[in-house]
């Protein structure tokens, strides 16, 4: 798949060395060019003989999925500068709209959730997915903690857009855990306002982390 990342931070590394690792080819866009060139020589270095390199927001047309690896108000802006260049498209937020000077509380309405409010700013036939926001960067690159493969939980109503994320988790060697509609995505942001406030105690466990389902 051609896969588009928006963003050039810790994450948007993180889910391009996922995405290589299955096989992919990944494009960068930032809004500093300069950053998405130096971060896609860091992954070609980190991969060898890996398809990635920057591109520009008028290439995403080219896209299969395309990742908002970038916060939640960000997102928000991206969705709606792209407009209909996103028609058609897996398009995955990874964002918690939480308040980061508290970690107690998500900053969208009860009965909503961050990716619910993306969709409606999103143009029509545009396909939002939930997905890697309860993941950190670090055992993202990682891909397991403890010897145990990430689950990467999905939530969508388009059902091929959330079998196409699906497939970049698995292809990834992460464990793709679709939960279903993208109703779903605001459990999946109030659990993970829970991780992360966790990390933020003095026995917290450095951003490296994961939540998943085991069963025997």
């Amino acid at each position: 798949m051609r896969v588009f990342i928006v963003g050039t931070g810790n994450m948007a590394g993180a889910i391009a060395t996922r995405a290589l690792a299955g096989g992919h080819t990944v494009r960068l866009i930032g809004t500093d060019p300069v950053k998405a060139a130096a971060l896609a020589d860091a992954l070609s270095e980190r991969t060898p003989g890996a398809d990635v390199a920057p591109a520009v927001p008028d290439a995403v047309g080219s896209a299969d999925v395309v990742v908002l690896a970038v916060p939640f108000d960000r997102a928000r802006q991206v969705v709606t500068e792209y407009g209909d260049q996103l028609t058609g498209k897996a398009v995955v937020d990874i964002s918690n709209p939480v308040d980061f000077a508290t970690f107690d509380s998500l900053t969208v309405p009860a009965d909503s959730s961050g990716a619910q409010q993306l969709a409606e700013a999103a143009a029509p036939g545009t396909h939002l997915v939930k997905a890697f926001n309860t993941t950190f960067a670090g055992s993202l690159v990682a891909g397991e903690v403890g010897g145990l493969p990430l689950d990467v939980f999905i939530a969508g109503d388009d059902a091929a857009a959330r079998d196409r994320v699906a497939e970049l988790v698995s292809s990834g060697g992460l464990n793709p855990v679709v939960v279903g509609g993208l109703r779903h995505a605001r459990e999946l942001e109030g659990i993970q306002l829970l991780h992360m406030a966790l990390q933020t105690r003095p026995e917290g466990h450095g951003w490296m982390s994961a939540i998943k389902i085991v069963a025997p």
